[in-house]
């Protein structure tokens, strides 16, 4: 990769694997070939801590994860936590009382990596098949928590709900007019899930604040971040970075905020962005 571009962050799902969750061989030699360019790479992730540890593993990275779409940054070698986009317990009711209200299933991540799980289920709240099939689906990833109300649980930095694309749509919307200024949300779909997530962090948490976090540590500025995704939460790292990529499979919305569009996680075009971008050919139109 040429001096213009020392670090590459890398969504996962839809970008990094293809739709069988598999990072293949090409691209796993891109990636190698970026780092032993001196290219920092990081996994910039909606999946949760728990579940991009192995990927991180699997590629060999050193460097700290970004997870639950920029809410988590840690490092995958002793667990330790940089940061994390707590909410206030206050924020935490508010939200709970919003979902519950509005009917739909609700569960907040915890910092609880380390203690076996990685989320509280809503015991007393309302339910439905997307969230049961979810949770068939990460046997032992969740405690049930019986009161967001009057004893939140500690160390929450997201929450997510599941339903139908226009359930959650909807959600995102009353979550907004209830608590203006006060969330970042995302509608989207898991490649794994039946169903859509609505995502709803602190607001002003995205992706690429948590990279540009790590970018500043290291001294790099934003311009020098090439950044590749494919979904909604890739779109403030895609407009913002110094070469913003989107797959070949990427919403429209996020091919309309790239630089540059490449071939489909199913064609290995994370491999073929990094293979070009080494040998100095990047289009003229990024």
């Amino acid at each position: 990769m040429t001096a213009k571009f020392r670090l590459l962050a890398i969504d996962i799902d839809g970008t990094l694997v293809n739709s069988t969750d598999d990072v293949t061989e090409r691209t796993r030699q891109a990636i190698q070939a970026a780092m032993g360019a001196g290219i920092i790479v990081v996994l910039a992730s909606g999946r949760r801590y728990s579940r991009v540890v192995p990927i991180a593993q699997e590629l060999e990275l050193s460097t700290p994860v970004v997870t639950s779409s920029g809410a988590l940054i840690k490092e995958t070698r002793n667990h330790t936590t940089l940061w994390r986009a707590d909410f206030s317990a206050g924020l935490l009711r508010r939200v709970a009382q919003v979902v519950r209200e509005s009917g739909f299933p609700l569960a907040f991540l915890g910092d609880t990596f380390t203690n076996g799980f990685d989320y509280y289920v809503d015991a007393l709240g309302p339910t439905n098949e997307y969230m049961e099939r979810y949770l068939e689906l990460n046997l032992g990833c969740h405690r049930f928590w019986n009161d967001f109300q009057n004893q939140p649980p500690p160390d929450v930095f997201a929450g997510f709900s599941l339903g139908t694309r226009e359930e959650m749509a909807g959600l995102a919307a009353e979550l907004h007019r209830k608590l203006p200024g006060l969330l970042t949300t995302n509608v989207l779909k898991s490649p794994r899930y039946e169903g859509f997530f609505c995502e709803m962090m602190p607001s002003g948490t995205t992706k690429w604040s948590a990279v540009c976090r790590l970018a500043a540590q290291w001294g790099i500025t934003p311009a020098e971040i090439c950044a590749v995704g494919d979904d909604v939460n890739d779109l403030a790292m895609i407009s913002e970075a110094g070469l913003g990529i989107a797959m070949g499979n990427a919403c429209e919305e996020v091919k309309a905020a790239a630089q540059w569009v490449v071939p489909s996680h199913e064609e290995d075009g994370l491999a073929h962005a990094i293979t070009l971008i080494l040998e100095g050919r990047v289009p003229q139109t990024a």
